[in-house]
């Protein structure tokens, strides 16, 4: 089930990623920080209450060319209509109301979303009165906010919640396995889906997905249900959208927080850039089963190592998918493709593998008697007790003596000796101390 998106608009310099960085910025500080994951803050994932959402920061989308500032304030207030279910539209008290803001507030009416006005820099008592001014926009009563002292923030979110759309249970049952194909433009995603389905595709319907910017395609094979969630071919027209990076990653989270597994289309005859390594990062971060998926790979020119070089040089560029299998197809002529689909059911299946306790315990113990943990300042750790608590992807709690002492190199010991005990190729482990309460010292 895909979240609500909420996203901030405004023109520069109104504090925009002062409140996104309020909404989730505790929340980005907790992300496991793994080697090699780039990363990138215009997305992130906030919460109120019991309303888990996405965030969308507009102020990190920037764009070149002739009037970039005025060109730049359209393309967010366009993409955040495009893409939010609720939008903030940020103002600022001090400046009061520009042409700017009467510019974006045009395309938020006829966008016909709710919008909510938040008047940033209400920073106290006498600031209060600034906001009436911004009743002239027409949207209602503005929220008084303050992103340098956290002022109005609770009051701000309290009213955007209450704007989100009813959750929808999730149309599929959990016999069907849902896989994303993300990637950036041109990968061959859009071939690679068309390729999967075969002849299939004139047989099976195409019903709109819970989110608007994807399709989904049901199908069967060997007896396996599957949901293709299809982002290809998805991009907007126009060159300020083809050349705004950052909106196809803004358009593959919503695929990834659907899928169960998600394939990552990497482009063999171009090789690996930078966005490649956002949108898997994401897929990561989601805690989904990965699948690196290098297309194209019958035009590659190739000698007997060209196949171990290109894996080498995806393992030395995605360090913190060392998990995820790689299998090198051609949408186009079909080669290999018959592979890819029973590692999707594979790591489908780790990833939601649930481990007995007693076997787990019994993997932890051996790995701690074989290689105990270092001491720090005296102290050593101790592993009482270990349970996975959650699947999809597979959490382990391990109840110790204290949590500060859990180096991240002995965590990573204790997950490759899970991995190698029990498997989870495809799907990231995540692994949490927690003290035993009832432990002495």
């Amino acid at each position: 089930m895909a979240r609500p998106v909420l996203a901030i608009v405004g023109r520069p310099n109104v504090g925009k990623s002062t409140i996104f960085n309020r909404i989730v910025g505790d929340r980005l500080a907790i992300v496991e920080d793994k080697p090699g994951v780039t990363r990138d803050r215009l997305y992130g994932v906030g919460e109120w209450l019991n309303t888990s959402f996405s965030v969308i920061d507009t102020g990190g989308i920037e764009i070149d060319g002739e009037d970039a500032i005025l060109k730049s304030v359209r393309v967010q207030a366009e993409l955040a209509i495009e893409e939010a279910d609720v939008i903030v539209f940020m103002v600022d008290a001090k400046a009061g109301v520009t042409p700017s803001d009467e510019e974006v507030a045009q395309l938020l009416f006829r966008s016909k979303k709710p919008v909510v006005l938040a008047v940033n820099k209400v920073d106290n008592l006498a600031r209060q009165d600034d906001i009436y001014e911004f009743y002239s926009l027409g949207f209602g009563d503005p929220v008084g906010i303050s992103g340098s002292h956290g002022i109005g923030i609770g009051d701000l979110l309290e009213v955007v919640c209450g704007l989100f759309p009813d959750k929808k249970d999730d149309e599929y049952g959990d016999e069907v396995i849902k896989f994303a194909l993300i990637g950036r433009p041109n990968v061959g995603k859009s071939s690679m889906t068309n390729a999967i389905l075969g002849e299939e595709r004139v047989i099976v319907s195409d019903v709109a997905g819970t989110t608007r910017d994807a399709i989904d395609t049901p199908f069967e094979r060997d007896d396996q249900k599957f949901v293709i969630i299809d982002t290809a071919g998805m991009r907007k027209r126009g060159k300020v959208y083809e050349n705004t990076e950052k909106y196809s990653v803004m358009r593959a989270m919503k695929a990834i927080e659907r899928a169960d597994v998600v394939l990552v289309v990497i482009d063999g005859q171009e090789g690996i850039i930078d966005q490649d390594k956002h949108i898997a990062g994401y897929a990561h971060e989601a805690g989904k089963a990965i699948v690196i998926v290098v297309n194209k790979w019958d035009i590659v020119e190739k000698d007997d190592k060209t196949m171990q070089h290109f894996t080498q040089t995806i393992r030395d560029h995605f360090l913190f998918l060392s998990y995820a299998p790689i299998v090198f197809v051609s949408a186009k002529t079909t080669q290999r493709l018959h592979k890819l689909l029973p590692v999707v059911v594979q790591v489908a299946e780790n990833h939601a593998l649930r481990v007995q306790t007693h076997l787990l315990n019994d993997v932890v113990s051996d790995a701690v008697a074989y290689n105990p943990p270092p001491t720090d300042k005296g102290k050593r750790l101790r592993i009482n007790y270990v349970t996975q608590v959650a699947v999809k992807p597979p959490v382990f709690v391990l109840f110790v003596n204290e949590p500060e002492l859990m180096h991240f190199s002995y965590e990573r010991y204790l997950d490759n000796k899970i991995r190698a005990a029990f498997g989870f190729e495809g799907t990231p482990i995540r692994i949490l101390s927690r003290r035993k309460t009832s432990d002495k010292e």
